[in-house]
């Protein structure tokens, strides 16, 4: 069978390169350049990442190629990126990445090439039943990341392969150290999807004009200047700049509020402060893996962010894209524009955007 492999240059991907060679695959490493500019210090990471992949490419001794999806990446995720940010909420551009360019615009780029199924490094899993096919967790629970694909639909979904989602990641460095792969130790990324990683705040400044305001309390009290509600996330600590302010209990200030109408930041002392934890999440723009919801009003497991733990909740749907979600018990800092992902056991149902939350 022949399979394209969306390298990245890291190791996961090179080791789902060498073990599809290794099952006697006709195997294509393909890598996707998806962002034209440097980082922060003048360098363009993905020339390095390039050379990774035509290292471990030569090692596995499969043909190589890349791609240039930098005006899709730009259309289809960049400019909704900064639109979310514009709105003062704070986005996932890896979810819609996942969809419009990997097994989107990359997807269509190899069936071109003859390719019967398009794999990747993704810690996940599929099941093929009769009712279709299932998204599943990967095996390791630490770096499972079928949250960030909860947007695929069964078209994709179809044509996918993940060889690397029942392997731990030590597993996965073991193997690329034992083929003597390059990037055996290679760290993995933590950067925004194919943009890397950088100061952030400077990166989105040069797109985003800022727009500073004062940092108050909930009584209304000053307690600083913020450099514009883009930059600040709910149950944000660090980077406040008001440490030391006299008055409250000495604890340190978190960002309970982004009073938008007013461009204020409202903050409070102490983690556990009850205006960062709600009950209910309206959400909208819900995707489902099977084609549509499991019903209309459910209970599953949600996790409202990457690598939290499964939240037990009830779901109702409204035919619509749009979802109420009610956790059992309290959720902290349940951000609008993040992804609320849904889960049956191990199987990821699909998921919403978070737009607003408050306690019932």
């Amino acid at each position: 069978m022949r399979i394209v492999v969306g390298m990245s240059g890291g190791v996961d991907s090179a080791v789902s390169a060498l073990l599809l060679k290794r099952a006697g695959h006709d195997v294509i490493g393909v890598f996707m350049k998806n962002w034209e500019e440097k980082d922060d210090e003048g360098v363009c990471t993905a020339t390095a990442d390039w050379q990774d992949v035509q290292a471990c490419c030569e090692k596995i001794d499969v043909p190589y190629y890349s791609v240039n999806f930098a005006r899709e990446y730009r259309e289809r995720v960049f400019s909704l990126f900064l639109d979310e940010y514009r709105r003062g909420r704070t986005p996932n551009p890896d979810v819609l990445c996942n969809r419009e360019i990997k097994f989107k615009a990359f997807l269509d780029f190899a069936m071109k090439l003859g390719a019967e199924r398009l794999a990747t490094g993704h810690f996940c899993r599929l099941r093929e039943d009769a009712d279709g096919v299932k998204l599943l967790r990967g095996v390791d629970g630490n770096k499972d990341q079928s949250y960030f694909l909860y947007m695929l639909s069964q078209p994709p979904l179809s044509k996918a392969v993940f060889p690397v989602g029942g392997l731990t990641k030590a597993e996965v460095r073991a193997l690329a150290g034992e083929a003597g792969l390059p990037v055996a130790k290679k760290r993995d990324s933590t950067g925004v999807c194919f943009i890397g990683e950088r100061d952030f705040k400077p990166f989105l400044q040069s797109f985003l004009p800022a727009q500073p305001g004062p940092i108050v309390t909930e009584a209304g009290e000053t307690l600083g200047r913020h450099d514009g509600l883009m930059y600040y996330t709910l149950g944000q600590r660090r980077g406040l700049g008001i440490g030391g302010q006299k008055g409250g209990d000495g604890g340190r200030w978190f960002v309970i509020e982004k009073d938008l109408q007013r461009n204020r930041l409202v903050v409070a002392q102490g983690e556990d402060s009850p205006k960062l934890y709600t009950t209910h999440c309206r959400a909208s723009q819900a995707t489902w893996i099977a084609g549509g919801a499991p019903a209309k009003s459910f209970d599953c497991t949600a996790k409202y962010r990457y690598r939290q733990p499964d939240q037990r909740v009830h779901v109702e749907t409204d035919g619509n894209g749009g979802l109420l979600v009610t956790a059992y018990e309290p959720q902290r800092a349940v951000t609008p524009g993040q992804s609320v992902v849904l889960y049956d056991g191990e199987v990821c149902l699909g998921g919403a955007i978070a737009d607003e939350t408050w306690n019932g």
